[in-house]
């Protein structure tokens, strides 16, 4: 199509034609005036060239570029642009274009010559569409969409529903706490952690063993916090693609697909209502999502499902316009407030119709999805139970590859995204990558890559939310492809206490880190699962995705290797073991804050001192001694250290722990059985449920 300056014969100016609708629009938006230079996006530096002259001056709709969404408050007209469609040719992809779905809800296409909307090119041609929108009516469009011509006394959403809320650890949430609107202010720094610079004033600790893992229980201390890493386990991988389905030779495209057995993010859960160990995860890469189950977390059965008979789908390939879609990534949620009926949920993202939501009752059977609103590839989903509402973690770009946040009670009632905010990010802090450089031939010499966010998965654990960072560093895809190499992602830790805040360790090297070793099955592009981890006695098992990249056979199929023969493993750490406060010869001790504990009578703790010594004392508000234990050597993940505390349940206290050669990495109030009554992630051989 040969390109036509804009000569806007025929069209109408918005100062004649219908009354501007009104709409409002949720934080992650702002309003702006149409004018030439005016940029376009929030997350990409596109900026109008030739805007429409019926339409300079009129308000316009920025936000990110992966979709728009906004709610019409007042009937009028309302116009967005788009992008003309352009097929793919000549190796490019087609252009991205909301003209069909904008044609769907109704919106008509303006006659007339196309503009120049950013760049030069014909894929940055605009087109015009209108309709005549009601009050009440909501809409959400996909990549390259633009609101405009909306009334000037339209405004800003409100999103807040929780103000006032109090905890279960007495946060008190005096505002909706995802409010960080002005996320600039911030820079590449770090963000706030508002629990931590203002603790409650006493502390329940009635929910949970609780960690070390910030300073959020301690007053004072003379001990050292040291963070641990996890741990291969020698038998990795535990599950890698051998059926034809993993392999890629189902997948009904051009070339079959890079084999892949793997969870990302998928979901490995322990359920004891039938005492298995159950994974779903990617099946074929863009292919399937697979179901397997085992009886000891390292030998995977795939059963023959009713899904597509012959395989272990979980749901059949969807089939868009009559094409087969791929399907890139799911999330699975065991649900550990439901006893009955709707267990399982799972967002599955595919291209091109994006998030879908499903509910299952045993996670074989998956009923009728139910469309999420537009989001970037790599979205996920997780539950917070400390306050009952289902988190979509989604992938957006508002400061290089990062997250919005959107919360909901009802799982499939928040499909809609509509309270979606900036939420989180790689920052100053995440070490750019230095090992690509490698001294083997044909890899990498490309400059460091500033981190990235890539995804973020997040389940309970003990008294709080354990985050899975994901993080992007070294060469871009294209890079990657030429050299034959997966991406380069590693898994991080965060720790939240209110669910939407996260602080993360000092030492920011990987939790989890890629091999970096040709050959090897991790070599790269790391991914956690949905559950994280499980409990298993003494231990936690992180199962988690590393590929290999392009070997052998598959050394010509798509992508050229970024995306081959992914497999699962496991990754060990002591239970608890995220962070101790270490005391050596020397000596030291540590003060907690005032706390309360309303259950047990007896105090545990999860420690090392073998070879040196553990002391507990409680403390009364003016710092009076009211019990103390004997001094205790020993190495036990549950260890009881002080009984007959019941008089003292409800008081306010402090804990003084005196230590030499010792490790402590959590405490906790318990009867006899040593419960915490907190959360156990994925779940654990030893419970029959997610709780302790």
């Amino acid at each position: 199509m040969k390109f036509v300056p804009v000569v806007l014969a025929g069209l109408v100016s918005l100062a004649a034609a219908a009354r501007p609708a009104r709409i409002e629009w949720g934080k992650a938006f702002e309003r702006d005036t149409l004018e030439q230079g005016a940029k376009i996006f929030s997350d990409r530096n596109y900026t109008f060239n030739l805007p429409p002259e019926s339409l300079k001056g009129a308000h316009f709709l920025r936000g990110s570029i992966m979709g728009t969404r906004f709610r019409v408050v007042a009937d009028g007209e309302l116009v967005v642009l788009t992008p003309m469609f352009v097929p793919a040719r000549n190796g490019h992809p087609p252009a991205a274009s909301q003209g069909e779905a904008l044609a769907k809800v109704g919106f008509k296409k303006d006659d007339g010559p196309l503009f120049q909307l950013w760049g030069k090119g014909e894929i940055e041609q605009g087109e015009i569409w209108r309709k005549s929108v009601k009050a009440g009516e909501s809409y959400a469009f996909g990549k390259f969409a633009i609101p405009v011509g909306f009334d000037a006394s339209s405004g800003l959403r409100a999103t807040s529903s929780v103000a006032m809320e109090t905890l279960y650890n007495g946060i008190r949430l005096e505002s909706d706490p995802r409010d960080r609107s002005d996320m600039t202010a911030y820079r590449n720094y770090p963000l706030p952690v508002p629990y931590l610079d203002n603790p409650p004033a006493v502390i329940p600790v009635d929910v949970g063993r609780q960690l070390f893992i910030d300073d959020f229980l301690i007053a004072e201390t003379t001990m050292a916090r040291t963070w641990h890493k996890a741990q291969k386990d020698s038998r990795n991988p535990v599950m890698v693609p051998t059926t034809p389905l993993e392999k890629g030779e189902l997948s009904g495209f051009a070339k079959p697909t890079e084999p892949m057995a793997a969870p990302f993010s998928g979901g490995v859960w322990f359920d004891g209502t039938d005492n298995l160990f159950k994974c779903w995860y990617c099946a074929g890469w863009f292919d399937g999502t697979g179901y397997a189950y085992s009886k000891d977390g390292y030998d995977w059965i795939r059963p023959n499902l009713r899904a597509v008979p012959g395989t272990n789908r979980v749901v059949p390939p969807a089939v868009v316009d009559g094409k087969r879609s791929r399907r890139d990534s799911a999330a699975v949620i065991l649900d550990p407030d439901c006893t009955g009926g709707s267990r399982f949920k799972m967002l599955i993202w595919s291209r091109p119709q994006g998030g879908e939501l499903f509910v299952s009752d045993n996670g074989l059977d998956w009923g009728k999805s139910t469309v999420w609103a537009p989001t970037g590839d790599r979205s996920t989903i997780f539950y917070n139970p400390f306050r009952k509402v289902w988190v979509y973690s989604i992938r957006s770009g508002w400061h290089d590859r990062s997250r919005e946040y959107a919360e909901s009670r009802d799982f499939l009632g928040g499909a809609g995204l509509e309270n979606r905010v900036r939420w989180l990010r790689a920052d100053s802090r995440d070490q750019p990558e230095t090992s690509w450089i490698y001294s083997e031939p044909g890899n990498f010499d490309t400059d460091a890559r500033a981190a990235s966010l890539y995804n973020f998965d997040a389940v309970a654990y003990e008294s709080l939310m354990l985050g899975a960072f994901t993080l992007m560093t070294g060469a871009d895809n294209g890079d990657c492809s030429k050299r034959d190499h997966p991406k380069m992602t590693d898994i991080h830790l965060g720790f939240s206490r209110d669910g939407f805040h996260f602080s993360r360790a000092e030492d920011r090297s990987p939790f989890i880190v890629a091999s970096r070793k040709a050959g090897t099955w991790d070599r790269g592009y790391l991914h956690s699962n949905a559950a994280l981890c499980l409990v298993d006695g003494d231990e936690l098992k992180f199962y988690y995705t590393g590929f290999a990249g392009k070997t052998g056979e598959y050394k010509d199929r798509a992508h050229n290797g970024i995306y081959s023969n992914a497999s699962m493993g496991i990754a060990r750490l002591r239970r608890d073991g995220f962070a101790s406060m270490d005391a050596g010869s020397c000596g030291g001790t540590l003060v907690t804050r005032p706390i309360k504990f309303t259950q047990g009578d007896r105090l545990f703790v999860n420690a090392n001192a073998a070879g040196g010594s553990l002391k507990a004392e409680i403390l009364d508000e003016k710092g009076a001694v009211l019990s103390v234990s004997k001094d205790w050597s020993g190495n036990a993940t549950k260890a009881e250290i002080l009984g007959g505390l019941a008089t003292l349940a409800g008081r306010t206290i402090r804990l003084r722990f005196t230590a030499k050669e010792a490790q402590l990495y959590a405490f906790w109030f318990s009867d006899a059985s040593g419960r915490s009554r907190g959360y156990l992630a994925g779940g654990s051989p030893q419970h029959a449920t997610l709780r302790d």
